[in-house]
């Protein structure tokens, strides 16, 4: 699946470009800085032959060297092989700015802030999970609220700063998960630099009956099991004890309260270009120099609508555990329902990195692109430091996700980024002409995958069609050194809005 969470803010593509792709390396093309007046870096697309057929049908490339003229930007812009249009950056998006003289750009982060993904394992097999297999997706889908307003398990507007200032801390604090459950998610599921003062009332106020939503389009919940082990020293490190075992992926991010501060720092950018008299390219990119009032101040409102969605993403798992205990009659302890790992993949963060002979801070921003730290980095966690952070990789619903393992090598390819998911190679609207709901889910009852979705266009624009082949581009993150593959997964029962 598309994993962005952009498509309700995107703009359709523009009039395409014919932009050069030069092959650097296997895997590797580069736009030059002569394309276009202004770049300050080259471009640098991961991709393949076969994946940049659809890439050159896109426009996205043509946003990759966009971002090259921003102010500040250090090493390559960069794109991740399920690239593709979006707001400003393209989706897959990758660009690291200097802390000192750098940009920080909305665009470059999304409209659903930390978006991203969570995966439990489970000490279930496919053969006991089987037969109960419809009850058990009836009882995720009750459990779970969906659909665009999608009104969560409890209403927090009385707390939102709390869960603004905690994230998932918050939630487990309030018996929403286990203290092990920290441990497992990026950042511990709380950035401490977030600010619940920089986010307006009208984003508290979409937010706060959201908390414990899955949303709708992109966003799901999905019954898998472990289809193929690659490297089994590292699944075992990861709790993926081998083929068969049945994982609980879930996909979504800061909902309404995300997209609000997303729009409400664009405007705030947007009225004070002319004082800082940054020259754009492409008014979607809209940027504030980091040492500004408005930069600090959308950073700490996008830090506290990252710790939304890890509250949000912890109470589904809380959910998630609930509906499994009810139909196996057993608690989620004795079924092993422990995080594997919680990732980010609509984000900028400050981190040090390598640049030159030199250590520099960058504000790295990664739309729709995974953090993918190898073992050489002190924020993997301690049980998976010798292996690589691990890395969630949806695809579509009928064909199958991957995780794979941090590398050193992404350290210095990619600032430590991975791809995010399949990415899209039809539109929502052209999805929905192509495709008919009835065909598509009797495709996938075909396949034995159980669906329920909220509406009839979260089927279609979601159908196994409308993404790219998900292993071709694990294949080309895995060939490049920026993921190396570990676990494939097959769908086995989904939830959608």
């Amino acid at each position: 699946m598309d994993v962005s969470g952009q498509q309700s803010a995107e703009s359709a593509p523009r009039e395409k470009t014919a932009v050069p792709l030069v092959e650097e390396a296997p895997h590797r093309y580069v736009i030059p800085r002569t394309y276009k007046p202004g770049m300050r870096t080259e471009g640098l697309i991961f991709s393949s032959p076969l994946l940049l057929e659809g890439i050159r049908k896109d426009n996205a490339a043509d946003q990759v060297a966009n971002v090259a003229t921003l102010p500040g930007i250090v090493g390559r812009s960069l794109a991740m092989p399920d690239i593709h249009w979006g707001y400003g950056f393209p989706i897959g998006g990758v660009a690291a700015f200097d802390a000192e003289t750098g940009v920080v750009s909305p665009g470059g982060i999304g409209f659903d802030i930390n978006c991203g993904v969570r995966l439990l394992r489970t000490d279930l097999t496919v053969d006991e999970v089987a037969p109960k297999l419809k009850e058990l997706v009836d009882a995720l889908f009750s459990s779970v609220p969906t659909g665009v307003g999608g009104k969560g398990a409890l209403s927090t507007k009385s707390r939102i700063d709390e869960v603004l200032g905690e994230g998932a801390q918050w939630a487990v604090k309030e018996g929403y998960g286990w203290d092990s459950d920290i441990g497992r998610l990026e950042e511990r599921g709380r950035m401490e630099g977030a600010r619940p003062d920089a986010v307006s009332d009208k984003a508290k106020s979409r937010g706060g009956p959201q908390v414990g939503s899955l949303g709708s389009g992109n966003h799901f919940l999905e019954v898998q099991a472990v289809d193929q082990v690659l490297d089994e020293a590292t699944a075992k490190a990861y709790g993926l004890t081998g083929r068969g075992q049945v994982v609980v992926m879930m996909h979504t991010g800061s909902r309404g309260l995300g997209h609000q501060v997303c729009t409400d720092y664009v405007q705030s950018f947007v009225s004070h270009e002319r004082e800082w008299g940054i020259p754009l390219v492409d008014r979607q990119l809209a940027c504030a120099p980091l040492r500004s009032t408005q930069a600090q101040d959308y950073l700490g409102a996008m830090m506290a609508s990252a710790n939304f969605a890890w509250c949000n993403r912890q109470i589904l798992t809380f959910q998630a555990r609930e509906a499994f205990q009810r139909v196996f009659g057993r608690d989620a302890e004795s079924l092993g329902m422990g995080i594997v790992y919680d990732v980010s993949h609509n984000m900028a963060k400050l981190e040090e990195h390598r640049v030159g002979t030199a250590r520099k801070r960058l504000l790295v921003h990664r739309k729709g692109a995974t953090r993918s730290f190898g073992p050489s980095r002190e924020e993997v966690a301690p049980e998976y430091r010798e292996h690589g952070q691990p890395v969630l990789v949806p695809g579509d619903m009928g064909t199958a996700s991957w995780v794979l393992a941090g590398t050193d090598t992404a350290l210095a390819a990619s600032w430590g980024s991975c791809c995010h998911g399949a990415g899209r190679q039809l539109s929502r609207a052209a999805a929905n002409r192509a495709f008919q709901h009835d065909a598509v889910l009797r495709n996938l009852r075909a396949n034995k995958i159980q669906v329920r979705a909220l509406t009839r266009v979260g089927v279609t624009e979601e159908a196994p069609g409308a993404y790219k082949n998900v292993d071709e581009v694990v294949d080309v993150c895995h060939r490049a050194g920026l993921g190396r593959k570990v676990v494939r997964l097959r769908p086995l029962g989904v939830i959608k809005g």
